[in-house]
């Protein structure tokens, strides 16, 4: 794997759960991380990686192999997300694989999720978009296209409130608290772009930061049909060609969450939000 210059460091590092079941790569990706100032733990099983998870890494430092490598402890985060700031999953893993490691942190997070896949199977890549990763990068891959997928799903994640979900109305209120930023109607479909949160009929809905940016896209231009090489420069921050699928399953997922009608399929254009 090839190196760049590590990024400047940051007030706090940036916590990273990387689970990885092959040894070498496992302390590869994690020497090549830490060089760019993230601070990595890692799981060589996605049992042992969901533990991880779930006690936001433990304390200690670690080596790499299910124990991480720590450089303090300390830092604020939002209930659910286990303390760290984004996951790199392998989709093939031991005992619970990649894609089941995914969906059990969905059950209780919107952390941002990079799933890896050796084989770039089409059937892999849906399962794991499918259980709520954001992206994937095939492998083998270098170290500076990992960073940059990394780089801009932590930007993504800027735009999302904290991880434990979207807040709701207060006690005895009915639909979205003021915020002071804008309040987007369309239909039964309100989006806050202040406080960043979402309602459906009045109710808080919880989105993952990729699907609130794609969300907000949609928002920005609505009854615009957008093309999904737009969508893939604009969310994904893809200045290449992507994979479109990134793209379809996303707004699967937004579908499900705020009603299969609200953003439209334009054939062999893309997709546009209803007004």
């Amino acid at each position: 794997m090839s190196s760049s210059t590590p990024a400047p460091a940051s007030a706090r590092p940036v916590r990273v759960l990387l689970v990885e079941d092959d040894e070498l790569m496992r302390r590869s990706f994690t020497v090549a991380l830490e060089r760019y100032g993230y601070r990595v733990k890692a799981a060589a099983d996605g049992l042992t990686g969901l533990e991880l998870f779930r006690d936001g890494g433990g304390h200690g430092d670690g080596n790499g192999d299910g124990h991480g490598h720590g450089h303090g402890h300390g830092d604020e985060h939002a209930p659910g997300d286990g303390g760290f700031d984004l996951l790199i999953l392998d989709v093939m893993l031991p005992g619970l694989d990649g894609i089941g490691l995914c969906r059990r942190v969905r059950e209780t997070s919107l952390v941002p999720i990079l799933m890896m896949s050796a084989r770039g199977d089409g059937l892999d890549i849906v399962a794991g978009l499918e259980a709520g990763a954001d992206d994937y990068v095939v492998k083998p891959v270098d170290t500076y296209v990992l960073v940059a997928r990394i780089r801009s799903l932590l930007r993504r994640a800027t735009y999302a409130p904290s991880a434990g979900g979207a807040a709701g109305p207060a006690a005895g209120e009915e639909g979205p608290p003021p915020s002071g930023g804008d309040l987007l109607v369309f239909g039964d479909l309100t989006l806050d772009t202040g406080g960043l949160e979402v309602f459906v009929s009045g109710s808080p809905v919880a989105l993952t930061p990729t699907e609130l940016k794609l969300l907000l896209e949609f928002a920005a231009h609505p009854g615009v049909v957008l093309e999904r090489h737009t969508l893939l420069r604009n969310v994904w921050d893809y200045g290449w060609d992507g994979d479109s699928r990134v793209v379809d399953l996303c707004v699967q997922r937004l579908r499900r969450k705020l009603g299969r009608d609200r953003i439209e399929t334009v054939r062999g254009f893309g997709y546009k939000l209803r007004r």
